[in-house]
């Protein structure tokens, strides 16, 4: 991504409702399969401006965070907001550890930037220890490429059937996905496909204080849905969970 989006992420990551549902959706998945007390050891794979670590660092201080990104400036950023969390500047389609280094590996609206996703799902699984984890964000709908989509850089936006293809072949098994950002989906719609595309880029941005409350409700709904009944059939996002075989 730019530089300009990276300094609009750090500015929002703490409090946009974006990111809060995120950071609680990864949140929920890890702390099904991790032990609290655990002594974890996390990869960050493309970590931005490091909002995913702080948030859970502070939830679970026993698991031992690294974060990785490609980009310079967003590296220097997640070194200011995750003190004592080693941030280590790399791409995530050749890992700069050994294989099975890891117990769980996040990657969130990381892989659709790239030109062979699938190759960095293989790197995902070459570090994880057997068991371990990985959970994938991205976006969905091709259909719903826009403005958006261009500021951030995007290659691509996936179907449910292709994140999970791509997964198995990667070597993952146990694979979970859900769609989320399902009631907010009619306004992404409208805002993407039929408005003016904002002058400053992305819609990386807080928004009012009762346009946050808002979106922070419908997100609590859909948490309290996937966990009651299950997957979502629809929303702009998705998100993934697999593991590697092994003990």
């Amino acid at each position: 991504m730019e530089a300009d989006e990276y300094r609009k992420m750090a500015a929002v990551e703490d409090a946009m409702w974006y990111y809060r549902a995120l950071h609680a959706h990864v949140h929920r998945l890890l702390a099904a399969t991790l032990p609290a007390k655990a002594a974890a050891q996390m990869l960050d794979a493309g970590c931005g401006t490091g909002g995913l670590m702080k948030r859970l660092a502070k939830l679970y201080p026993s698991w031992r965070w690294t974060g990785l990104d490609l980009e310079t400036r967003a590296c220097e950023l997640a070194r200011e907001r995750t003190k004592g969390v080693e941030i280590v500047e790399g791409s995530v389609t050749a890992l700069p550890w050994g294989d099975a280094n890891f117990d769980a590996v996040v990657s969130a609206d990381v892989i659709y930037h790239l030109d062979d996703d699938v190759a960095a799902l293989r790197e995902f699984f070459r570090v994880l220890k057997p068991g371990g984890i990985v959970v994938i964000n991205v976006p969905a709908y091709r259909w719903l490429w826009s403005y958006h989509d261009v500021a951030t850089q995007a290659k691509r936006r996936y179907d449910r059937g292709e994140l999970m293809a791509k997964l198995r072949a990667a070597g993952f098994g146990g694979i979970e996905a859900t769609h989320w950002n399902a009631l907010p989906l009619p306004l992404v719609v409208a805002r993407r496909k039929l408005l003016p595309a904002p002058a400053d880029g992305s819609d990386v941005r807080l928004y009012p204080a009762p346009v946050e409350i808002g979106f922070n409700v419908a997100m609590a709904l859909e948490r309290g849905w996937l966990r009651g009944v299950g997957r979502l059939p629809f929303g702009s996002s998705l998100l993934a969970v697999a593991t590697k075989p092994g003990n």
